[in-house]
């Protein structure tokens, strides 16, 4: 079962000299509050199932360990908690859709409607509103079908779940455990470490604070990953002629940016850059991240609508289109390849010129042509300008990405010259054959 905040259910290590293990029961009355930089309730019915049946499961396992009177001697622990003392309240930092789906829990099982405000948190929130309503009245649901007694699950509350719960004094403390708690522990996306390590740069502002969250959960989720994992982070590695490998929590301080008060010199030129981004260039950390998220999933799309909707694109959304050639993954490959040119072009250039972008397309469909077997292997080697060996596979071996890096004008682009010729025949001639109707075997 996941939690988008915490640890799965298991048996964790040893609580630090900072943590305490409570009950349910004993975490649920704390003054537990859900700060403004959090995401709505977003739990859905299925997260609520995954809950309950763990939840009934320790209690079997705590009857068949000790006999039915022996409750108190099984625990069961639920993952970690992390708060923020905040005057006489507890913000949660890391668990609160968890938490908050307990806190529904123990209203059901304590007959109390959730009319009330039964945690500090913001309601006005439509999608809170709506997954605390539907859940709850899972729940309800849920019990009716199941021979699970609510004395069962009160009893449980007290007896036998339990957290470890870590209180910070410092907000920025608490960020530091979120980040450590979740690169030990599940894999967690590196996108939601960079937006709690930001939010932390954040932390005297948290009017914008506020407003970065709220922009940000009204983003796709995928969206966010996607842009991050196939398109900024290769760019970035392969403009400095590296390999990509799978973006992870290993690799998230490429975007953490520079701190506003650095006393360098590069960082106050880009104090001065601000709000305009470079993919390949630092920011500001804090409000600056969010605005370049924001920034380049808007010209993502837009590049994506104009390659299907203007006219001199008409060829090249046809071939990206075919449903025949889409089953490939090699195919594929030659798709995000092409998609992070065209998007490293424009970041730099701003303009769609029609051969430069022609000469973008055709450079990375051509590795499709070339190689009968396209694996990633041969994408970063293609993509940084191999000079091994195996350049003599590639028609067109460019360091594609280092050339639009260190051009002047866009016309160094358009101006390029690409072979549209295979190393030899294959399985890729219908491919091939399109290509080549763009053109007349070289274009330059």
């Amino acid at each position: 079962m996941k939690d988008t905040n915490t640890t799965d259910i298991t048996k964790v290590e040893e609580p630090s000299e900072h943590a305490q293990i409570k009950s349910i029961e004993e975490l649920l009355k704390m003054p537990l509050t859900i700060p403004d930089y959090q995401r709505p309730y977003k739990w859905t019915t299925h997260n609520v199932s995954d809950l309950l049946d763990d939840i009934e499961t320790a209690i079997e396992q705590s009857r068949h360990s000790h006999g039915s009177e022996g409750q108190a001697d099984f625990k069961y622990r639920i993952g970690t908690i992390i708060l923020h003392r905040n005057d006489q309240k507890y913000e949660i930092v890391d668990g609160q859709q968890r938490t908050t789906t307990l806190l529904l829990l123990r209203r059901y099982l304590m007959d109390e409607s959730i009319d009330a405000q039964f945690i500090d948190i913001d309601l006005r929130n439509s999608a809170t509103q709506a997954n605390l309503a539907a859940n709850y009245s899972f729940i309800r649901d849920w019990f009716s079908s199941k021979t699970s007694s609510r004395k069962d699950f009160l009893n449980a509350f007290s007896n036998v779940l339990e957290v470890v719960v870590i209180t910070v004094e410092k907000l920025s403390e608490a960020f530091q455990l979120f980040d450590s708690q979740n690169s030990r522990g599940r894999a967690i996306d590196p996108p939601d470490l960079l937006k709690a390590y930001h939010l932390r740069e954040m932390k005297d502002d948290l009017f914008n604070m506020q407003r970065a969250v709220i922009k940000w959960e009204a983003r796709n989720p995928s969206e966010i990953n996607t842009l991050f994992h196939d398109y900024l982070f290769p760019i970035i590695k392969w403009s400095d002629k590296n390999k990509w490998e799978p973006f992870t929590a290993q690799q998230i301080d490429i975007f953490k940016g520079s701190p506003v008060d650095s006393p360098y010199s590069y960082v106050a030129r880009t104090r001065k850059a601000m709000p305009s981004f470079q993919i390949t260039e630092s920011f500001i950390a804090g409000g600056d991240f969010f605005s370049m998220v924001d920034y380049y999933l808007d010209m993502h799309r837009y590049l994506d609508n104009a390659i299907q909707e203007k006219s001199e694109f008409r060829e090249i959304n046809k071939i990206m289109n075919n449903s025949k050639w889409n089953e490939s993954t090699g195919f594929k490959y030659a798709k995000t390849l092409f998609k992070c040119a065209l998007l490293r072009y424009y970041d730099r250039f701003s303009n769609l010129d029609k051969h430069a972008v022609e000469k973008l397309f055709l450079w990375a469909f051509m590795l499709r042509v070339d190689m009968q077997n396209l694996s990633l292997t041969s994408v970063n080697r293609y993509s940084i300008g191999t000079d091994s060996t195996r350049a003599t596979l590639y028609t067109n071996n460019l360091p594609m990405f280092s050339i639009i890096d260190h051009a002047r004008t866009h016309t160094e682009i358009s101006n390029l010259q690409i072979t549209v010729e295979p190393k030899e025949n294959g399985r890729w001639n219908n491919l091939y054959e399109a290509l080549k109707n763009m053109t007349n075997n070289t274009i330059s």
